[in-house]
């Protein structure tokens, strides 16, 4: 009993140490905060590892998350909010880069990996074919033999 006014006493200094801000952002229509949502969903953490700015918690995607808002407030297209980000933190903040001559190796080569895989499976297969027709050809010695060996079967044994 005498412990419960230390125990109420904790719970007020500790509990506000848990509290966690929340971002508001006011937009003036549900387009503009679908907009934003759809911004920051893909937007790369420069910090964090495979993680959009909406979802993270780092201090970097709070400012960028900010500077979409504020971006969007003066009237900035997506390719220009996007534009200012990539300038500011480099390529990496896009989920989905653009092709062009530095990212094209990027876009191809999932394809080239399939197509090479294919081939080389292709020329395994055709090898392993052509390998296993060659083992089963008898020579002419053979073929004598296999045929001596059934007449053989046929004629019944003198025991």
């Amino acid at each position: 009993m005498r412990f419960y006014p230390l125990l109420l006493a904790m719970l007020f200094v500790v509990s506000p140490l848990r509290a966690e801000v929340m971002e508001v952002y006011d937009f003036d229509t549900r387009a503009e905060e679908q907009r934003y949502q759809n911004l920051i969903a893909e937007l790369r953490c420069p910090k964090c590892q495979n993680q959009n700015i909406a979802d993270s918690n780092a201090p970097i995607s709070k400012d960028m998350r900010d500077e979409v808002y504020l971006m969007m407030q003066q009237g900035a297209s997506n390719d220009e909010i996007v534009g200012a980000l990539v300038d500011r933190f480099g390529e990496f903040v896009q989920y989905k880069p653009p092709v062009d001559k530095r990212t094209i190796f990027l876009w191809a080569f999932p394809a080239i990996a399939v197509i090479g895989g294919l081939l080389i499976v292709a020329g395994v297969v055709m090898r392993s074919r052509k390998q296993g027709q060659q083992e089963t050809a008898l020579s002419p010695e053979e073929k004598a033999r296999v045929e001596q060996m059934l007449a053989d079967k046929d004629q019944p044994s003198e025991r």
